[in-house]
């Protein structure tokens, strides 16, 4: 997906007044809003009906969490992306969120400009954070990449192909499909079928989990 493309997005936000403004704001810059939802299980039933490309969640949705309605989303549609935006900073919310599938994590003081941007990024699969999450989230992976190994007698880890090894590592630095087939002369739509059959062979459901993964492996520090 192109940045000019049209996103269809989903708003999911307990505040009636807030969730109306941003469909508002997102649909007047060229978005496609094709739903909104008041509560986790209004998003799942309805990201499973309508099927946008981005799913902007709140977390804190009344008497519901927007962190089980990320993974149940991301469990039937692991090609969604999911950015959250969240009058919480608080790193627990943020890595339960990033646990969960959300590609990324905005606070709500961002501007429409600065939302747009992140939501036409989330789109085409780039992790977006408030600045100063993506440290938080980073160095979380990476404590859990100094944890023990593998006991004896679990599965082995497929194993990945050079290429495949090879996008993993520039995915988790960050890159978009299309950057990384230039870098890598070939077609953005060669590096997605990488990406996928990773994420297959793996068994992940999102960029998100694959940049985890690297960090957990080393492969983002080559």
């Amino acid at each position: 997906m192109t940045e000019e493309a049209e996103v269809r997005v989903m708003v999911v936000d307990d505040h009636p007044i807030w969730r109306e403004g941003v469909a508002r704001d997102l649909t007047e810059r060229g978005c496609d809003v094709v739903a909104t939802a008041p509560d986790a299980p209004a998003a799942v039933r309805i990201a499973a009906a309508v099927r946008p490309d981005v799913v902007l969640m709140d977390l804190n949705l009344g008497e519901t969490s927007g962190v089980g309605a990320i993974a149940e989303i991301m469990a039937a549609r692991p090609e969604t992306r999911i950015l959250v935006l969240s009058a919480s900073g608080e790193h627990g919310d943020v890595l339960e969120a990033v646990k969960a599938g959300a590609t990324g994590y905005l606070i709500k003081s961002a501007g429409a400009e600065e939302l747009l941007d992140a939501v036409r990024r989330t789109a085409r699969g780039v992790a977006v954070f408030t600045p100063g999450l993506a440290g938080l989230v980073l160095g979380e992976f990476r404590k859990m990449a100094d944890a023990p190994a593998r006991k004896d007698g679990e599965p082995a880890v497929p194993a990945l192909t050079d290429r495949e090894t090879e996008v993993l590592r520039l995915v988790a630095k960050g890159l978009t499909a299309r950057q990384i087939g230039e870098r890598l002369v070939v077609s953005h739509r060669t590096v997605e079928s990488h990406v996928q059959n990773t994420l297959r062979k793996l068994q992940l459901h999102n960029r998100s989990q694959l940049v985890r993964y690297a960090i957990e492996s080393g492969l983002a520090d080559e």
